[in-house]
């Protein structure tokens, strides 16, 4: 290969960190890494795999815990390290966006000039993967969907490199079956080098921030909740959170010193609300004065600088433990399921050491509904999602454990809920441990998993891989299989 420079073996002194990812037990040991400059090293690292059978996956930032940007005795091709730069262009409103940046260069680089874009709501999550990397191939919901949509709806032209070398340009115009594909399809099509996205004016500063509740408070909050959420209006978002152990979490400053609270015990479960409010902090807390008046036991909610918005939930996603994800979709706001996964959070770390979060998402979908779902690969939903979340420490993988504990608390949440489709009880793609099977290519899970994955969606997306992949090359989300 000609970029020898920049590739790692097993035996090289920096393949550790190399094969590391944001899950331990998402990483797999790569006969070879390469670190890639551009288009040109990704075809020759493509041709490379193909002539020596090797099997691909590629990383951006590795934000996944399926695995899916990395590969067992395979190819690793890494574009964190060099196509990781952002270019704005003011007067069109565009940002270029290299593959392997992450959400806090994009966010800071935009915001110089009173610009954003939508993207997801912790900024070392690398910020293409949303739409076309395996770790996060879905639509992209954030703190900007309100008013925007989803992140693969801003998207207006990308650079694709296919499983036969060839670089292509997909927009609207060019490539247009590749442009709807890669918009929700997730890794199956090739590596984008580059994104364009639409920028759109934005405050320097927001209100947003943790608030904190015992959960005597639940009941509370979710007859708020129930009134809040059908009137949320474009500048209003929410994350409602059920967690424990607060010295471990964001929220730590505090809880020191609030004994008299009742909050002591290291596996004590709260309720958290992550509130964002597009304005300043005055109507910020005028818009959600009815939480506030419950009576928080903490409020460290602030106006902030906006590119501080996305860093919000980044301690409680840190990197260097095990993770299992899995999400689904809810109907209406339930009381009891929710209490009863607050309680089960507070035995599964006590007992167990595991660190649950369980995320209810309340991002305004107006504008993500007003997209007809066949305008982009992605299988758009009329309802928010709930992320469930289980982190553990020390080297032992406890993968299959955590999946049977967030299996009991999505078994509470769905029999709460009434009238769940099979994809609303699936959720959002990117919220799945489940994406990458341990056996990828044509299986019958695999593509059981993708049809749901991708709803009715599926059958033109066999006919994009066809096209560009029939050899299935790319394979590591929800693979698809090509058309016949």
């Amino acid at each position: 290969m000609a970029i020898e420079k920049n590739l790692l073996e097993e035996d090289s002194p920096d393949y550790e960190p190399a094969i590391a990812r944001w899950a331990t037990n998402a990483q797999r040991n790569a006969k070879v890494v390469v670190f890639v400059k551009d288009s040109e090293d990704i075809v020759i690292a493509i041709k490379y795999a193909k002539e020596n059978g090797l099997p691909v996956a590629v990383k951006g930032g590795g934000h996944n815990a399926a695995g899916a940007s990395s590969v067992e005795d395979g190819l690793v091709i890494d574009l964190s390290r060099y196509l990781n730069q952002v270019r704005i262009e003011p007067d069109k409103r565009l940002g270029y966006v290299g593959g392997g940046c992450v959400w806090k260069t994009v966010d800071e680089a935009a915001i110089k000039y009173g610009l954003a874009t939508v993207g997801g709501t912790v900024n070392h999550i690398l910020k293409v993967g949303w739409l076309r990397r395996p770790a996060w191939g879905g639509g992209g919901y954030g703190w900007l969907t309100n008013r925007y949509g989803l992140a693969t709806d801003n998207i207006r032209q990308a650079t694709v490199v296919t499983a036969d070398g060839s670089i292509l340009t997909a927009n609207d115009k060019d490539n247009e079956d590749l442009f709807w594909a890669i918009r929700g399809g997730g890794g199956n099509f090739g590596v984008v080098t580059e994104f364009v996205f639409e920028l759109y004016p934005q405050r320097k500063t927001v209100f947003a921030g943790t608030i904190v509740y015992a959960p005597d408070s639940l009941k509370e909050i979710i007859e708020v909740t129930q009134r809040w959420w059908p009137n949320a209006g474009e500048n209003e978002a929410m994350c409602q959170v059920a967690t424990v152990d607060p010295e471990s979490r964001n929220v730590s400053a505090a809880f020191r010193g609030r004994k008299s609270a009742g909050i002591d015990h290291p596996s004590k479960p709260v309720f958290v609300l992550l509130v964002m409010y597009n304005g300043s902090e005055e109507e910020g807390r005028a818009a959600y004065k009815e939480f506030l008046d419950i009576g928080p036991i903490a409020d460290m909610a602030k106006e902030l600088p906006y590119e501080e918005l996305n860093t919000l939930q980044n301690v409680q996603s840190a990197r260097g433990q095990g993770w299992y994800l899995k999400g689904i979709s809810q109907k209406a706001p339930d009381f009891e399921g929710a209490m009863k996964v607050l309680m089960g959070a507070g035995g599964l770390s006590q007992n167990q050491k595991f660190f649950p979060s369980i995320i209810w998402e309340y991002f305004p979908l107006s504008k993500v509904n007003a997209v007809p779902v066949s305008a982009t690969a992605f299988r758009r939903e009329l309802t928010p999602n709930i992320l469930f979340t289980i982190a553990w420490g020390g080297p032992k993988d406890r993968t299959s454990e955590a999946r049977t504990a967030v299996q009991n608390m999505v078994d509470i949440l769905i029999a709460g809920q009434r009238g769940l489709s099979k994809s609303e009880e699936f959720g959002y793609t990117n919220y799945d441990t489940e994406a990458t099977p341990a056996q990828v290519r044509n299986t019958a899970g695999s593509v059981d998993r993708a049809k749901l994955a991708f709803g009715s969606n599926y059958p033109k997306l066999q006919q994009v891989k066809k096209k560009y992949d029939p050899e299935s090359v790319f394979n590591r989300w929800f693979p698809i299989i090509p058309a016949a």
